[in-house]
């Protein structure tokens, strides 16, 4: 077992990552909002801890956890005050339009982040100390963080502010006349879920030990939308588990290439075109499942099922 948590212990933390910021997407989703801008907020809530880590908290030794907390908060606390200012215009868009907006923001924070000094240009920061001494005891606080994630999240859709936030996605004229402030609520589906993205940053940011602008990029806004969309987008475990396949997904085609007996051939194809075949995946599973992995029906009374 020691064994096996050596080998995929990174994995496994990098799985648990993938699935809280597909819930950091799922947030503003929530109300029909198809925002690319969690890539964003993830690298700048990494910056946050890799300059705070480096820079202000010096320490002998593993990094202190509480100080690790400390950096998650002020991280989820910058992004959620940015995703307010940059929510309340860019929510006035919709659609397309929206995606571009939000796109055009991770834009930005990538070329400021190239040509500050204190971001470390485009060689990034390195040397991000490390709280653990392995990869899987980032598990103490991976795991309880996708937990309460989740929690949150399945709270919020059942009580006043969610169903606000699906009235809104369904038929934002019709929710607006019933009084439902439709720009409050998007903006706030819209900070919760930069906090989110910033928090996973901050701890990422020690897990990689190494932080650049690699890190929030529009490549990286198609993956994370991967998760939602591929994942389920109409359920908080659809997010969780689009995370952890699509985040596992390309290691698993690279170990498939070393698998003994196949032919030289097909293990060359399988290493060098493990993304087109991701690719390819990410197209089928749009065509056979258009509600995503998880369908919402699939938690539902057997007669409720029926009656859908």
């Amino acid at each position: 077992m020691t064994d096996f948590f050596s080998i995929y212990g990174f994995l496994i933390v990098s799985m648990l990552l993938g699935a809280v910021l597909g819930l950091s997407l799922y947030l503003p989703l929530m109300a029909g909002q198809l925002s690319l801008a969690s890539p964003g907020f993830y690298a700048l809530g990494g910056y946050i801890a890799a300059i705070l880590s480096t820079q202000v908290f010096k320490t002998e030794g593993n990094f202190p956890i509480p100080v690790l907390l400390l950096e998650m908060l002020l991280a989820g606390v910058v992004c959620g005050l940015l995703g307010i200012f940059v929510g309340i215009p860019a929510l006035r868009l919709r659609g397309i339009y929206l995606a571009i907006a939000t796109i055009a923001f991770v834009e930005i924070l990538r070329i400021l982040a190239l040509n500050l000094e204190i971001t470390g240009g485009a060689v990034g920061i390195f040397g991000i100390p490390q709280p653990f001494e392995t990869a899987i005891e980032y598990l103490w606080i991976v795991l309880p963080l996708l937990v309460i994630s989740s929690l949150f999240v399945y709270r919020l859709e059942n009580i006043r502010v969610g169903r606000a936030l699906i009235a809104i996605r369904e038929d934002e004229l019709a929710a607006d006349a019933m009084g439902i402030n439709p720009t409050y609520y998007k903006v706030l589906a819209f900070a919760l879920g930069a906090m989110l993205a910033g928090i996973v940053g901050a701890v990422s940011a020690h897990f990689l030990n190494t932080w650049n602008t690699r890190q929030g990029t529009f490549d990286v806004s198609i993956i994370y939308l991967t998760f939602v969309l591929i994942g389920g987008s109409r359920t908080v475990v659809g997010p969780v588990v689009g995370g952890m396949v699509f985040t596992a997904l390309p290691e698993i085609l690279r170990a498939a290439a070393d698998l003994p007996g196949l032919p030289p051939w097909l293990a060359q194809f399988l290493r060098d075109s493990r993304l087109i075949l991701f690719g390819l995946l990410i197209v089928v599973g749009s065509v056979f499942f258009p509600q995503g992995l998880v369908s919402p029906n699939l938690f539902k009374p057997r007669k409720f099922r029926q009656r859908a």
